[in-house]
């Protein structure tokens, strides 16, 4: 019996899912972000690695419960889309609070960023790290913000040796602090994530609209069934 024919067809694989992986990435690096950046206590904190949680669950819900609810897989593919649609407002809002420039997607640091194609938390780290390097002035000494805590550590905010930071760096290439590197990269993570569940859910109501979902799939089997000698 094809899939197409048998009553539950093959469901789950998340795990094999682009959008999973890379909203498990951009969870890693939400939790990340805010045990450094946001105040502990404060709503934002939760709020932020909630939806971050939640893009990552539903998708995996929604893959599960497709076997018997086309239905109810469009709709938590939805949920988890909306979810990191208010994670990157987020951080949409940290930046712009706070005065730090939001990348344009052709931006050499996203550019080198999206080359990387990093999989895991410590390849993003790896990243930031690199970008530091890239800024250094003749004594060897970094030029980028060390607005970056040692593990353990919880600041809220830039280290005020930001202005001194980008008032070494020429106009053309300014110096970005770890804050705003992370910010970014984590924006363009989103924007992938949220492009994949767009065509996912365009996808699966497409593949609804044809074939229907469970009740019909039942009725179908049940006709072919009594219709056998």
């Amino acid at each position: 019996m094809s899939d197409s024919d048998s009553l539950i067809p093959k469901h789950g694989g998340y795990r094999n899912l682009k959008s999973f992986q890379i909203g498990q990435l951009v969870y890693d690096v939400t939790v990340r972000f805010c045990d450094r950046y946001i105040e502990k206590r404060s709503r934002t904190h939760d709020q932020m690695v909630q939806a971050a949680r939640s893009g990552v669950q539903n998708i995996a819900e929604g893959s599960q419960a497709s076997g018997t609810s086309k239905k109810f897989e469009i709709k938590l593919t939805n949920v988890a889309r909306a979810s990191l649609e208010e994670l990157r407002l987020d951080y949409e809002d940290f930046l712009r609070q706070r005065g730090l420039p939001k990348l344009e997607p052709d931006h050499p640091v996203l550019r080198r960023f999206k080359a990387k194609r990093c999989a895991s938390l410590d390849e993003v780290r790896g990243w930031v790290v690199e970008e530091r390097g890239r800024h250094t002035d003749e004594q060897g000494r970094t030029r980028t913000n060390t607005d970056l805590p040692q593990a353990g550590s919880v600041p809220v905010g830039d280290s005020p040796c930001r202005a001194v930071c980008l008032s070494l760096q020429p106009p053309s290439s300014p110096c970005l602090p770890e804050s705003a590197l992370v910010t970014n990269a984590a924006l363009s993570l989103l924007n992938l994530c949220c492009y994949l569940l767009d065509r996912q859910v365009a996808a699966q109501a497409a593949a609804f609209e044809k074939d229907g979902g469970f009740t019909e799939r039942l009725y179908r089997i049940r006709c072919q069934t009594r219709k056998k000698p």
